[in-house]
C-alpha cells in the first residue's frame, strides 16, 4: 500500500477516535476531538497531493478517498446536532447527506460509462470550507467547554445563535452549489429510460 492510501486509511481510522473524544467525558475531550479531526484534515489535504505529485493515484485511493472525506464531515455534523451548545439542527446535516449521496450516484453512473468524475472548484471549496468551520466550532467548543474561559454573555450568545449557524449554513449552501454543478455536469450520464 503506497503513501496515499496509508494516509487515507489513517483518515478513515482517526474517525471512531473523532467520536470517542466527543462523547467520552475526560479532561478536555473536546480539544482531543479538535486535534484528532484536524490530523485527518491534513491527511485529506496530502494524500491527493501526495498521489499526483508522485504518480501513486489507484482505485483504491479514488474509492476510499471521497469516501473518508464524507464520513469524517458528516460524523462531526452528526455529532454537532447532537450537542445542544452547538445550535445545530438537522436540516444541514440532511442537506449535506443528501448531496453527498447525489455525487457518490453520479461517480457510479460516470465510473460504468467510463467517465472519471474528478473534484471540480466548487467541490474543492465546499470540502475545504467545511472543514474549516467544524475545526473552528471545536476550538469554540476546546475554549469554552473544556478550558472553561470565560467569556461576556453577549459575546457568547453571538457565537452560539450567530456564528456558528452562519458557518454550518455557509457550508450547506457551498454544498448545494457543489452538488449542483456536478449534477450539471453530468446530467447526461442520467437516463430515465435504462
Amino acid at each position: 500500500m503506497n503513501l496515499p492510501n496509508k494516509l487515507t486509511l489513517l483518515r478513515v481510522l482517526l474517525i471512531p477516535f473523532f467520536l470517542l473524544f466527543m462523547y467520552i467525558k475526560v479532561p478536555c475531550h473536546y480539544g482531543i476531538a479538535l486535534v484528532i479531526f484536524a490530523a485527518a484534515s491534513i491527511t485529506d489535504a496530502l494524500d491527493g497531493k501526495i498521489a499526483r505529485a508522485k504518480n501513486l493515484v489507484t482505485n483504491f485511493g479514488k474509492f476510499l478517498d471521497p469516501l473518508a472525506d464524507k464520513v469524517l464531515v458528516i460524523a462531526a455534523l452528526a455529532v454537532f446536532v447532537d450537542l445542544p451548545m452547538v445550535r445545530m439542527g438537522a436540516v444541514p446535516l440532511i442537506i449535506i447527506t443528501a448531496r453527498e449521496f447525489m455525487v457518490s450516484g453520479l461517480r457510479l453512473l460516470a465510473a460504468n460509462s467510463g467517465v472519471v468524475v474528478a473534484a471540480g472548484i466548487w467541490g474543492k471549496l465546499k470540502t475545504a470550507f467545511t472543514m474549516v468551520a467544524i475545526i473552528a466550532i471545536l476550538f469554540w467548543l476546546f475554549l469554552f467547554y473544556d478550558l472553561g474561559i470565560g467569556f461576556p454573555y453577549e459575546f457568547m450568545r453571538a457565537v452560539e445563535f450567530i456564528l456558528v449557524p452562519v458557518l454550518v449554513w455557509i457550508s450547506t449552501i457551498l454544498t448545494v452549489i457543489s452538488g449542483a454543478v456536478y449534477l450539471k455536469g453530468y446530467w447526461h450520464l442520467i437516463d430515465s429510460d435504462k
